[in-house]
């Protein structure tokens, strides 16, 4: 952790630290940024259990297994805590067992070590034979792995075979991680293979821990009748171990009635607003139009509404004195936000909290996302939740609006589809008002120049301006917005891989995960145009094409969109559906729809049991196994 002293910067109109450490520190530029635990609760911790033949006697098996075991550990425990953060940028921490486990006392000595130490999370390794359900990991609250080393000389797959199958036994599901190729004794580097799915398990098993205990935050209730703004609290504590709390929209007007927000924070922050968000066109007719005085006021109450919902999901010391109630807020991962109908029409709208509160940084430089979804589409922004615990990066949160098809484009623009877009047989259309980050804008640049949506600690300050000069605020349309507010508009101008997914809840069956990987593409601006200007020009645009297969549900881009399962999506940077899967397998959570390689799915292995089909697997054991915290 870094401590200094603020100094506020009359021209850039930013605070920053004094030292120069500015940059290390709040825009990551050695890729070290870390924020601050907005939560309360530790982090996850990763056990490492070392397990070990336990014969003794005169050829010494044990002993001289002893140095090769403890170097597996300190291998593995080396890999996470390089490779793995959590949410706040920090590296994960990682325990190791104090001896090798050969014995059940060592085990028992290990599991009393890793409850002090608040372990949630346990890989067992060994390069032997070990005694099974004498040395497992017995707790049937940590979630568990277990890798065995592919050697020759002692039979480490034996032992990761055997243990697996006590773990199906007893109910306690576990990966299995064996290498392809077999090593010699000495090797002290873990192969590719095993690496990935080291690292797979391990991104999977912190987002999933890292949720327990946390909260959902719903302000307000049902929108428009959209089904996934109707919280279903069961699903959220039983698969999540998340509880739900509740707070009228009145609660943000009784806050800024009477002066309940921190006061520097607004004045700060409506500064960096007036500075840094351009306000763009007024497509309203001149009759409902707003007048520069209400611009004015509506600017002020967007800004500080933002304010009150970041203390309301995670509180704020910095209240007035006597606030102390307030002050706490609800120790939410995620929140979501009514707004239609009854709120915009009389406030202004919630767009500019949700697009900024989603981004990777605001008038505080670069920092943790927020996940806030619009239209308190719950199951959406939980979507948008297991996507930010993954990878770190901001979220969209879109409408999947509309398929568009070759000859549609060809139509409307004249224009003949080329590359991506013509391989998936068209496009789909991610557009709302609200919640899609800024990051999304595609401006920000990887060391080759590729558009890229980057970890908030490696978001400089440099790439925050490229995000806030590709956005404009464009006067909220009074059609839908009745009670003003601004609306961010820009336009996705690069091809970079992203992920949709959407979890939806199905009565007599629960919930589902659907996973879409493909690429934003980036079509000549003057076609965009043409498409945009037949929706809503003054929200984010981004043009979507699904890695389509030729078969089922991804056979076409049309095809996703037929079987997309609710009018919203939740996308992330990157090709992530294979982390996804396996987070998915440990919540019990079943995928009904993906286009991730076969042999990318990583699963428990007492999948296995459940027969030959990944999918038909996937349904019977998170059936069997049922929630993970019922």
């Amino acid at each position: 952790a870094f401590f200094c002293d603020l100094r506020y910067n009359k021209s850039s109109r930013f605070y920053e630290p004094a030292m120069n450490l500015r940059q290390n520190i709040m825009f990551g530029k050695d890729g070290d940024g870390m924020a601050e635990n907005r939560l309360i609760g530790d982090y996850p911790v990763i056990g490492i259990r070392p397990t070990i033949d336990g014969r003794r006697g005169p050829l010494k098996v044990r002993e001289s297994l002893e140095a090769q075991t403890m170097g597996m550990a300190k291998n593995a425990a080396k890999l996470f805590e390089e490779n793995l953060r959590y949410s706040n940028g920090e590296p994960v921490k990682v325990v190791i067992a104090d001896t090798t486990i050969g014995r059940v006392a060592e085990a028992a000595a290990c599991a009393d070590k890793f409850r002090r130490e608040g372990v949630d999370i346990t890989l067992t390794v060994t390069p032997c034979w070990c005694y099974g359900s004498e040395t497992m990991d017995m707790d049937k609250n940590t979630i568990k792995a277990v890798w065995g080393f592919n050697g020759t000389e002692r039979p480490g797959a034996v032992y990761l075979a055997a243990v697996l199958a006590a773990h199906a036994q007893k109910g306690l599901p576990a990966f299995g991680i064996y290498g392809r190729d077999v090593q010699e004794a000495d090797a002290e580097e873990i192969p590719e293979d095993v690496k990935e799915k080291l690292l797979r398990f391990g991104r999977a098993a912190i987002a999933a821990a890292t949720m327990r205990g946390k909260s959902y935050l719903q302000i307000g209730a049902v929108t428009m009748g959209i089904a996934g703004s109707i919280v279903n609290c069961e699903f959220i504590e039983e698969y999540l171990g998340m509880r739900v709390e509740s707070v009228d929209e009145v609660e943000i007007i009784r806050r800024m009635s009477e002066g309940i927000y921190d006061h520097e924070e607004f004045e700060r922050a409506l500064s960096w607003t007036e500075s840094h968000c351009k306000e763009g066109w007024d497509k309203n007719p001149d009759f409902v139009k707003r007048n520069d005085e209400q611009k004015q006021r509506d600017w002020e109450f967007v800004v500080k509404m933002m304010c009150i919902i970041k203390d309301l999901m995670n509180g704020n010391k910095n209240l007035p004195e006597g606030r102390e109630e307030e002050a706490v807020g609800h120790n939410a991962i995620a929140a979501g936000f009514q707004g239609q109908r009854q709120w915009t029409d009389f406030y202004p709208n919630g767009d500019f909290a949700e697009a900024l509160c989603n981004s990777s940084f605001d008038w505080n430089g670069a920092r943790e996302p927020y996940i806030l979804a619009t239209e308190n589409d719950t199951l959406n922004g939980l979507g948008m939740l297991f996507m930010k615990l993954l990878t770190g990066r901001a979220q969209i949160f879109a409408d999947v609006r509309t398929y568009w098809s070759p000859d549609a484009v060809k139509k409307a623009t004249g224009y003949e589809l080329e590359g991506i877009a013509k391989e998936a047989g068209g496009f789909l259309h991610l557009i709302n008002s609200g919640a899609a980050c800024l990051d999304a804008c595609g401006e920000v640049k990887d060391e080759n120049g590729n558009g890229v949506i980057k970890p908030f600690w490696e978001m400089t300050e440099a790439d925050q301006k490229a995000c806030l000069e590709a956005t404009e605020w464009c006067a909220a349309d009074n059609g839908y917005f009745r009670g003003g507010g601004f609306s961010s508009r820009y336009l996705t101008r690069a091809e970079m891989p992203a992920t949709m997914i959407r979890l939806n809840l199905v009565k007599g069956l629960g919930p589902v995960l659907q996973i879409c990987e493909g690429y934003t593409i980036n079509l000549p601006d003057e076609i965009s145009d043409k498409i945009w200007k037949r929706t809503d020009y003054t929200w984010p645009c981004t043009w979507f094409a699904p890695r389509v297969t030729g078969e089922g549900a991804f056979k076409t881009a049309y095809d996703v969109m037929n079987n997309w399962g609710a009018n919203h999506g939740a996308i992330s940077y990157g090709h992530i559906g294979a982390d996804l899967i396996t987070l998915a397998s440990i919540l019990r959570i079943p995928v009904c729809m993906h286009n991730v390689p076969e042999e990318d799915i990583f699963r428990p292995s007492a999948w296995n049991a459940f027969g030959m089909d990944k999918e038909g697997q996937d349904y019977r054991a998170c059936a069997a196994y049922g929630p993970l915290y019922k």
